[in-house]
């Protein structure tokens, strides 16, 4: 059996609607508590997005597919 053929498990979360919210609500963390990551959210929203910086480094994080979600899975493209 090669590794073409096994099947990695994926996050039920989506890619486009975190990146949305990343997008436009990113400084309130709404992406963060989409993927499940209630805590960083609450933190993302009371500093509003590390002042900008923590929601562009998510955003970046999201489009090359480096965050995932609670469980550790890559989101459904």
């Amino acid at each position: 059996m090669t590794d073409s053929t096994l099947v990695q498990p994926v996050s039920d979360k989506k890619f486009v609607p975190a990146v949305l919210l990343c997008f436009f609500l990113g400084g309130l963390g709404v992406h963060r508590f989409y993927l499940g990551k209630i805590g960083t959210g609450i933190l993302m929203l009371l500093t509003l997005g590390g002042l900008g910086i923590w929601t562009i480094i998510d955003f970046v994080r999201l489009i090359v597919g480096s965050l995932k979600d609670k469980n550790g899975l890559p989101l459904q493209h």
